[in-house]
């Protein structure tokens, strides 16, 4: 069952790009935009990285930590990070635990291909982490991400 707007942030977020535990209480009294995307280096996910990487200091100043999510693992994390310098943390998902809860991992079509894969999805939760609206696949512009959740 897929996580719905009231519901809070799960406590257990996965790992970061060395490998430690994130938790929600790492976050507790800020918003946190919490991003799925398909893959570290693909163009779209590059483009929505470097958008949010570029309009970092606005997200700061409305109170948004930054997290991104992908089943990708923690050493991809860490060249995607290096390779764009990125300032916000990604987590791997390696065991599709995030995907899942959120309700993000499915079966997709690309080029008369059937795959499972991650939709790119947007959760924003407020400061007392509760999630206030889900910015879904088929609304997000990658290359003009911050300002949807600015808005």
């Amino acid at each position: 069952m897929a996580i719905k707007i009231g519901d809070k942030i799960p406590e257990s977020l996965g790992v970061n790009k060395i490998g430690e535990p994130v938790s929600a209480s790492m976050f507790r009294g800020k918003k946190v935009a919490l991003y799925f995307y398909p893959k570290d280096n693909t163009s779209g996910c590059t483009a929505q990285a470097c958008n949010l990487r570029d309009n970092y200091a606005e997200l700061r100043q409305a109170g948004y930590e930054i997290v991104g999510v992908s089943v990708d693992d923690e050493k991809s994390h860490q060249k995607f990070i290096a390779k764009y310098n990125l300032p916000f943390m990604l987590i791997a998902d390696t065991d599709k635990t995030l995907v899942q809860h959120f309700g993000v991992w499915g079966e997709k079509k690309m080029y008369g291909r059937t795959y499972m894969g991650t939709f790119r999805t947007t959760f924003l939760f407020n400061e007392d982490g509760i999630l206030e609206r889900i910015i879904s696949p088929k609304e997000i512009k990658t290359s003009n991400h911050a300002a949807q959740i600015l808005q």
